[in-house]
C-alpha cells in the first residue's frame, strides 16, 4: 500500500505547477479600459512582464486542400489579388484573371457555401474568349488590382452596398449586389502612392469611418500608407504605417482588416518580398516571397513579427517570385476554426489558391514550456462579471490564474493559490477560483492579471 501511495503522490507532483518560477513584477504601463472586449495575444499591449519560460508565440496557418484552381482560359498563371468576403451565408470570392495570349485582364467572381468549396457562377455579364458563359464580374478600369468590400456603413444607399478600390490612382467603384459595379465618380479618389499592387478599403465599424491601405515606395522599399475618410469619396493625407523597430522589408501586399472578434485590432498579413534572392535559377524571374503577419491598434503604429507566419513550404513551385500572397479576408469555417488563403504556384499553368486554417483567435500566443513561466498584465478596468479564456495545454500542462491590484498585490479571494489548475484544449472556459468569488466586486476598478503557465498556450482573454 506504501508503494501505490509513492507513485499516485509522484503522479501528481508531475502535473503539478513550478513552484519556482521567478515572479513577474509591475514595470510601469499605464491602466488601460479593455471594457467587455477580447483581447488577443497577438502584440504585447497587455503585457507588462514576463518571467520563466513564458514568450509570445506565432502560430502559422495549417495548409489544407487547394480550395481553388485559376484554370479557365481567363484566369491563368497570373491570377492573384484575391478578395475573400464573407457574406450572408455565403463566401464571395475575387481576383484578377490574366487569361491567354490575346486576352484582356479580367476581374473575376467565385463563391461557396462553406468556404472550402468555390465554384464559378456564369454571370453572362462581358464577352470574354468568344463567349458570355464565364464569371467576369468586371472589365473596366482597374482590373488588375480590384479590391471589393460589403459596406458596413449603416447609412450606405443600397444601390452602393458594395464598393471598391481599383486602378492606381485610385477610382471608387459601386455595387448592389456586388456582381454589377460602376464608377462612383469620374475623379480617382486617392492619388498619393504607387498604387501597383492590391490596395483595399473598408468601413471600420468601430471607428465609423473608411479606411483604406496602400502600396508606395519609401526609399526604394515596398511598403503601406494609409488614409481614412468619412464618405468614401474624400481622403485624408495618407500616412506611412510605422513599424518601430522592425528592419525595413519590401511588403507586397497588406491584406488588412478588423478581427471580427476584436475589431478594435487591426490584423495585416502582408506578402514580404525578397526581390534579389533565387532558388530555381531556370526560373524567369527573381524573388521570393512569404506571409507575415501584424497587428495595429490605429492603423498607423504596427507591430510586425519578424518571422514568417507562413512559409514556401516543401512545394518547388512555391520558391518563385509572387508566392504566398494571403489573401483579403479571414471566414469562419467552424467555430473553433478561422480559413485563410494564400496564392500558390504563381507563373506556372498550375496557378491556385490554397486554403489554410488556425484556430480562433490563434494567431499568436502567451506560452511557456515545461519549465514553467509567468505573465503580469498592465492594470486594466473591464465591466465584465465572466473572465473566460482561449488556451491549450499539454497532457501535463496546466494554467492558473491570479487577479492583482493596480500595485501588484494578490486580491483576497482571487490569488494563485485558490485558481482552479486549468488544463485541456478550449475555445472559450470561465476561469475558477475557489471557493467561488464574485468578480462582479472588481467591475470597474484597476486590477491586474497575473498568469501562470506550463507546458502551455494562451490565446485571449475576455471580461464580460
Amino acid at each position: 500500500m506504501t508503494g501505490l501511495l509513492s507513485l499516485a503522490l509522484l503522479a501528481v507532483a508531475a502535473v503539478a505547477p513550478a513552484d519556482d518560477t521567478p515572479e513577474v513584477k509591475p514595470r510601469g504601463k499605464g491602466c488601460v479600459d479593455i471594457g467587455s472586449r477580447l483581447e488577443l495575444f497577438v502584440d504585447g499591449f497587455l503585457i507588462d512582464d514576463m518571467a520563466g519560460d513564458a514568450r509570445r508565440v506565432l502560430h502559422p496557418p495549417t495548409p489544407r486542400e487547394v480550395a481553388f484552381a485559376f484554370d479557365a482560359p481567363w484566369e491563368g498563371r497570373d491570377s492573384t489579388y484575391v478578395t475573400v468576403m464573407p457574406d450572408e451565408g455565403r463566401v464571395r470570392l475575387y481576383y484578377r484573371g490574366v487569361g491567354r495570349p490575346g486576352l484582356p485582364q479580367v476581374t473575376c467572381y467565385a463563391e461557396s457555401k462553406d468556404g472550402i468549396a468555390f465554384t464559378r457562377p456564369k454571370l453572362g455579364l462581358y464577352q470574354v474568349a468568344g463567349t458570355k458563359e464565364n464569371n467576369v464580374c468586371w472589365m473596366g478600369e482597374g482590373t488588375h488590382n480590384f479590391a471589393p468590400f460589403k459596406d458596413a456603413n449603416p447609412a450606405a444607399p443600397a444601390a452602393e452596398r458594395y464598393k471598391a478600390l481599383a486602378g492606381g490612382p485610385l477610382i471608387a467603384l459601386a455595387s448592389p449586389d456586388g456582381i454589377r459595379w460602376k464608377r462612383l465618380v469620374e475623379k480617382p479618389v486617392i492619388t498619393k502612392g504607387a498604387f501597383d499592387s492590391q490596395n483595399l478599403a473598408f468601413f471600420d465599424a468601430l471607428r465609423g469611418e473608411y479606411v483604406a491601405f496602400f502600396r508606395d515606395f519609401a526609399k526604394g522599399i515596398r511598403t503601406v500608407k494609409t488614409c481614412r475618410s468619412k464618405d468614401f469619396l474624400h481622403w485624408t493625407d495618407p500616412q506611412w504605417c510605422d513599424y518601430g523597430t522592425a528592419k525595413p522589408e519590401h511588403l507586397y501586399t497588406n491584406a488588412t482588416t478588423a478581427y471580427s472578434r476584436a475589431p478594435q485590432i487591426y490584423l495585416s498579413f502582408p506578402k514580404r518580398f525578397l526581390p534579389d534572392r533565387v532558388k530555381d535559377p531556370k526560373h524567369p524571374d527573381r524573388g521570393l516571397s512569404d506571409g507575415l503577419l501584424m497587428s495595429s491598434r490605429d492603423g498607423v503604429h504596427w507591430d510586425r513579427w519578424p518571422e514568417a507566419f507562413l512559409r514556401p513550404g516543401l512545394d518547388p513551385k512555391n520558391w518563385t517570385d509572387r508566392n504566398m500572397m494571403i489573401a483579403w479576408g479571414l471566414v469562419a469555417t467552424s467555430p473553433e476554426e478561422i480559413s485563410l488563403y494564400w496564392t500558390e504556384h504563381y507563373s506556372f499553368e498550375s496557378c491556385r489558391l490554397r486554403r489554410g486554417t488556425i484556430r480562433t483567435d490563434g494567431f499568436a500566443s502567451v506560452r511557456a514550456g515545461a519549465a514553467g513561466g509567468e505573465i503580469l498584465t498592465r492594470p486594466f478596468t473591464s465591466s465584465g462579471k465572466r473572465l473566460v479564456v482561449n488556451y491549450s495545454t499539454s497532457a501535463a500542462g496546466s494554467i492558473r490564474f491570479e487577479l492583482r491590484d493596480a500595485e501588484g498585490r494578490p486580491l483576497p479571494g482571487f490569488d494563485m493559490a485558490k485558481s482552479e489548475l486549468l488544463f485541456g484544449d478550449e475555445i472559450a472556459h470561465e476561469v475558477q477560483w475557489k471557493p467561488s468569488a464574485d468578480l462582479a466586486t472588481l467591475v470597474g476598478k484597476p486590477v491586474r492579471l497575473r498568469i501562470r503557465l506550463q507546458d502551455a498556450d494562451l490565446f485571449s482573454i475576455r471580461f464580460f
